[in-house]
């Protein structure tokens, strides 16, 4: 097994945690509509409700604000999952915990990943991550990506990145973990499907509650 990689990942992030030490001015504070205000009937095709997180979550997770829901989709009333957890400020620790790191933890295991491009409304195509994740008998399709000061991006290499650059430039390490799940029921190919059709149509509505 090649350690290279990980001492590489290990030194990013040690670089990454000194650059923001250091740049520590008192960031903006930036205006954002909370999620409470996010809405739960999207079209005529789907109704959600909030499904909240435990507070020894909170805890740990630190987030300036964030939203746990599930939509059901009309008809046939498949469950999509939506998850998006926002900081204010990544300067002192308190970041966005990796679907990569996380899901391992919670006992799921990465059958399939990669990145892929998807066309969205009012715009080019946006890059995001796909992946199938099983435990036991249980299988979700996740589409996730990191929506940071207005960049969509699917690399956590390319996030860390972007954070560093834009806290010396601008001042800023605002973002957020934007997660779609899918319970795969049928097929995989059909909770994909599900999951993309979900995603494009709520999109645009987080313009307005993840600062550009």
């Amino acid at each position: 097994m090649k350690k290279w990689p990980i001492i590489v990942a290990v030194v990013m992030l040690v670089s990454t945690w000194g650059l923001l030490q250091s740049f520590s001015r008192a960031e903006p504070v930036l205006e954002q509509k909370p999620f409470t205000e996010f809405p739960l009937t999207i079209g005529d095709r789907w109704r959600g409700r909030e499904l909240g997180i435990e507070q020894k979550f909170l805890d740990v997770l630190k987030l300036t604000d964030y939203m746990n829901r599930v939509y059901v989709a009309k008809p046939g009333n498949v469950p999509v999952y939506l998850y998006v957890g926002y900081y204010q400020s990544q300067r002192t620790g308190s970041t966005y915990h990796s679907p990569k790191n996380c899901l391992p933890g919670a006992g799921w295991q990465f059958v399939e990943s990669e990145q892929m491009a998807i066309p969205v409304s009012g715009g080019a195509p946006i890059t995001i991550n796909k992946v199938l994740i099983q435990k036991g008998v249980d299988k979700q399709v996740i589409l996730y990506w990191y929506q940071d000061r207005g960049r969509i991006i699917a690399s956590e290499y390319w996030a860390k990145f972007y954070l560093v650059w834009d806290a010396m430039t601008r001042n800023r390490t605002d973002g957020a973990l934007v997660r779609v799940s899918v319970p795969v029921g049928q097929s995989t190919e059909q909770a994909f499907a599900m999951g993309v059709e979900f995603m494009r149509a709520t999109f645009p509505l987080l313009a307005g509650h993840l600062p550009t």
